[in-house]
């Protein structure tokens, strides 16, 4: 449902501007999702029923993009930092999860989506553990919408928070990384703090993301479930070829700003478009007790990495 009732032609271009400002370098990625907000709520999306299928390719492709930007001796040292810490919190998220679940009484595959959403990379990890624990479609886009919303709060908060601790641009981008959820705010938010924020928060995520494997292994144990296939994801991989490529080969050297750059701009497109998928319904349709759990388990994961990072 949609505020302000235009005609369906006036809607596409109205789309297709806020759509090209987003890739124009004149706004920053929280604006960008700002502004697919408001056309959704306000205006809708008259590509409501094909966007979707588009978000996660222009995502992986721009994070791929962004790998060019990085040295293999930046991205290990990087990926030691966060290594710890990513274990530790995504340990605590699940066990903090699943005892808050019994106390709020939220039936188990909906809190363990939301679980899964905040401790390891939001909508790819509810995705992947869905089919293994046979959740049905109601809790699947319940905590896909409560996951969204508070990704969408995040890529505002983050920045203006780093600022005010005047945190140093590794430490911001390690944060961004552990304690945001979804891989598309976790870029966003970091891009804005700066270049080396999100050189940072980019490789911590992605090997971050990487935990989906094990957890879905482990899932379909305390699931009891059999024959259920592990969603991968491989464009990871694509990533780690991209930063070696950009390593043991000069001819990248040259071109590797300009993708880097490209990349960047897919990925204030990328934040439009998610913006413009959340519609008044799917707002309407988040209930107090798995919102409550959600949130209790991100200041959790906020404040808690925070803390270490900082001391």
């Amino acid at each position: 449902m949609q505020v302000f009732k235009i005609k369906h032609s006036y809607q596409i271009i109205i789309f297709v501007i806020l759509a090209t400002l987003s890739v124009s370098g004149l706004i920053s990625s929280p604006i960008a999702l700002l502004l697919g907000l408001i056309m959704a709520i306000f205006l809708g999306n008259p590509f409501e029923s094909k966007v979707s299928s588009y978000i996660h390719k222009l995502l992986q492709i721009s994070i791929v993009g962004l790998g060019f930007g990085l040295h293999l001796d930046e991205a290990l040292k990087v990926g030691q930092s966060g290594f710890l810490l990513t274990i530790a919190s995504i340990s605590i998220i699940f066990i903090l999860g699943y005892f808050l679940g019994k106390l709020l009484k939220i039936e188990r595959p909906l809190a363990y989506l939301i679980s899964a959403g905040t401790a390891i990379c939001g909508g790819s990890a509810i995705a992947a553990v869905s089919p293994i624990i046979k959740a049905d479609t109601k809790q699947i886009s319940l905590a896909l919408a409560i996951v969204f919303s508070l990704n969408s709060i995040a890529l505002f908060i983050y920045p203006s928070v780093g600022h005010w601790l005047m945190m140093t641009q590794h430490d911001f981008g390690l944060w961004c990384a552990i304690g945001i959820h979804d891989t598309s705010s976790v870029v966003g938010a970091a891009s804005k703090f700066g270049d080396e924020a999100l050189k940072t928060a980019t490789t911590v995520k992605l090997a971050r993301a990487l935990w989906i494997i094990p957890v879905s292994i482990l899932t379909m144990f305390l699931f009891k479930t059999k024959g259920t296939k592990i969603k991968i994801p491989w464009f990871i991989g694509y990533f780690i070829l991209a930063i070696l490529l950009s390593t043991y080969f000069p001819i990248f050297d040259s071109i590797s700003p300009t993708i880097t750059k490209i990349s960047k701009l897919g990925l204030n497109l990328t934040l439009f478009l998610i913006g413009s998928t959340l519609s008044l319904e799917a707002l309407k349709s988040i209930s107090f007790k798995p919102l409550l759990l959600a949130i209790i388990l991100w200041i959790v994961i906020s404040i808690g990495s925070l803390m270490i990072i900082l001391n």
